[in-house]
């Protein structure tokens, strides 16, 4: 199973963007990867305190080693993402865009 590493916004509406990451990960298993999530730090640090993320950054950028793919959610790229893009970039990891529509053709459902 490819690992692929989920890349969207998370700053702003945090708890929004929790819960359209969950969606993202529904969508990779069901296409047969595993999500990497680095959203999820976010439920135990606090974005909003600059130390704190840019642990959870940092464990997430540290996450991406591991991966096959990028996949690149969302109608914008953020700072952070735009970070992780580059990143994966420098690892050669390919990176693919996902828009929601295809996420409804698998899941169904609205975009939050």
């Amino acid at each position: 199973m490819k690992k692929v590493y989920i890349c969207a916004p998370l700053g702003g509406d945090a708890g929004g963007n929790i819960e359209r990451a969950k969606r993202y990960a529904r969508y990779a298993l069901k296409c047969g990867a595993a999500p990497v999530v680095p959203h999820f730090y976010a439920l135990c640090l606090d974005d909003g305190v600059p130390e704190e993320r840019e642990a959870g950054m940092a464990a997430g950028l540290s996450l991406l080693w591991f991966c096959d793919e990028l996949w690149v959610f969302g109608d914008r790229v953020t700072e952070g993402m735009a970070s992780e893009i580059q990143f994966g970039q420098s690892l050669n990891i390919r990176t693919k865009s996902i828009r929601e529509e295809e996420i409804t053709r698998m899941i169904g459902g609205n975009a939050l």
